[in-house]
């Protein structure tokens, strides 16, 4: 894949599909900047790797929910590079609970992990990325962010606030030359998943018409197209990887 820009944040990469994200685009020639906020051993096995492949990173550690946090890393980034010329806005929790018995601190923590983290990278970018004229993001939300799902109140809505923001960031954007665009991972084989009973997983597979669950390496392959030049005309879509399972 061609990109222009150089250098790209992914937060949550220090383990699951943020980490495969990672060496995805390192191995496509961009340098990564790998952060975590508590799983700092992980995150330096991740850019071991990817420097052991010949790519390029660093690791950034910060709480994507502080908003002092992130625009200092940003700052950071800026600093050191010159510029930020990607952002995947990957960092997310789950709390899960039937909505009857959720608390409003059960919900609010999901929805600050997951849809304020991203509001904040998000207008962050676009304040960095205006300088240049240019500039890709991508956020993770959920196939669940479009068709909600059982006990899964706070989630289903944060992930369904990403899809819609990420529209409004597009409009917003798109006359300073930078695209917002969403992906939207179904089933996909993480710690997660293989937690799964086997009754439990084979109850999932029965609903994706290609019968199996997803790989992290196939969401990042379609972060990648969205982020490079290959997808220069695309921005406020929702990627869906799914396996067919919302069509």
């Amino acid at each position: 894949m061609k990109f222009t820009g150089s250098n790209v944040l992914v937060t949550g990469s220090s383990r699951g599909i943020g980490a495969e994200i990672a060496k995805t685009l390192a191995s496509l020639g961009l340098k990564v900047w790998i952060n975590y906020r508590s799983g700092e051993s992980e995150a330096k096995a991740v850019l071991d790797e990817i420097l052991s492949n010949g790519g390029e990173g660093d690791i950034i550690g910060f709480d994507v929910t502080n908003e002092k946090d992130f625009i200092d890393s940003i700052k950071h980034i800026v600093s050191s590079d010159g510029s930020l010329s990607y952002l995947v806005n990957n960092a997310g929790i789950t709390n899960d609970k039937l909505a009857m018995r959720m608390r409003v601190d059960d919900f609010m923590s999901v929805i600050d992990a997951n849809l304020k983290s991203t509001f904040i990278g998000c207008r962050e970018a676009i304040k960095v990325m205006s300088k240049k004229r240019f500039g890709s993001v991508v956020n993770i939300a959920s196939i669940v962010g479009e068709t909600g799902n059982i006990g899964q109140t706070n989630y289903s809505a944060s992930k369904g606030g990403i899809i819609t923001m990420t529209k409004s960031f597009a409009m917003e954007s798109a006359p300073r030359g930078i695209r917002f665009n969403s992906v939207t991972p179904g089933f996909i084989a993480t710690e997660m998943t293989t937690v799964l009973k086997d009754d439990i997983r084979e109850a999932f597979i029965a609903k994706i018409p290609l019968k199996r669950f997803g790989e992290p390496k196939e969401v990042a392959e379609a972060v990648a197209f969205l982020l490079s030049d290959h997808s220069s005309y695309i921005t406020g879509e929702t990627l869906k990887v799914n396996g067919g399972m919302l069509m």
